[in-house]
C-alpha cells in the first residue's frame, strides 16, 4: 500500500573507521564495542532533526511529526528478524548507544525481547553489511515512513582532484513513502547523512 521509492548514496567513513577502532582500543577493558551502528545512529538523529518529515508516521490521511528519536535496528535472529527500538537516542553518546544496542541484540537472538523493547519506533536502520551486497531496497516498517539500509562497505579508488586516494565507502539505501517526502528531499537527506559519516565533527553542530 506504500509507494515505495529507494535513493542511493555512498559515504567516505575512512576516518570514522580508525576512530571507531581508536575508541575500541581505549574501552577494551570495559568490555565495550563500539560499532558501525551507533555512529549511524547518532547520524541518523542528526539528519532526522534537520529534515524532520523523516521522523514521522502516517496514521490515516494525517501526517504526525514526532518530537522524540526512538531508532529501530533489524536484528537477526534464529526466530526471524526483528526490530528492536532504542528510545530518546538524541540524549545517547556513542558509548552508550553501541552498549545499548548490543544488549538488546543479545536479547534478540535469546528470544528474550519484551513487546515494549520493539514499539514505538520513529525510524529504523537494517544492515546487510555482514552478510554482503552492494546496495538493496528495504522495507519501510510502517507506520514509519523511512528507513536506512546499510551494505558492505569496501575500498575504492576516490579521485581527490590529483590521483586516486583508496577511501573505505558505505553505501546507504534509504526508502521512502513517495506520499510524505519526495525525491529531491530524499536525495539531500542521504547527502546530508553521507557528509556526516564522512566528517563526524558535524554531527555536534
Amino acid at each position: 500500500m506504500i509507494p515505495h521509492v529507494t535513493n542511493h548514496e555512498e559515504a567516505d567513513i575512512t576516518a570514522l573507521e580508525d576512530l571507531r577502532v581508536q575508541l575500541n582500543r581505549e574501552n577494551e577493558k570495559q568490555g565495550i564495542k563500539v560499532t558501525m551502528l551507533a555512529f549511524l545512529m547518532k547520524a541518523c538523529v542528526a539528519a532526522l532533526q534537520k529534515f524532520p518529515e523523516f521522523n514521522a508516521s502516517l496514521d490515516g490521511e494525517s501526517l504526525v511529526l514526532k518530537r522524540y528519536w526512538h531508532i529501530g535496528f533489524a536484528a537477526d535472529t534464529p526466530n526471524g528478524l526483528v526490530v528492536p527500538v532504542i528510545r530518546d537516542a538524541d540524549r545517547k553518546g556513542v558509548l552508550e548507544l553501541a552498549r545499548e544496542t548490543a544488549a538488546l541484540a543479545a536479547k534478540a537472538r535469546e528470544g528474550k525481547l519484551a513487546p515494549s523493547e520493539m514499539q514505538g519506533g520513529t525510524f529504523t536502520i537494517t544492515s546487510l553489511g555482514g552478510i554482503g551486497g552492494t546496495s538493496f531496497t528495504p522495507i519501510i516498517n510502517a507506520p514509519e515512513v523511512a528507513i536506512l539500509g546499510v551494505s558492505r562497505s569496501a575500498m575504492r579508488p576516490v579521485w581527490d582532484g590529483s590521483a586516486f586516494q583508496p577511501r573505505l565507502m558505505l553505501p546507504l539505501s534509504l526508502s521512502y513513502d513517495h506520499r510524505v517526502i519526495d525525491g529531491a528531499a530524499a536525495a539531500r537527506f542521504n547527502v546530508y547523512l553521507s557528509q556526516l559519516l564522512a566528517d563526524f565533527r558535524r554531527a555536534v553542530l
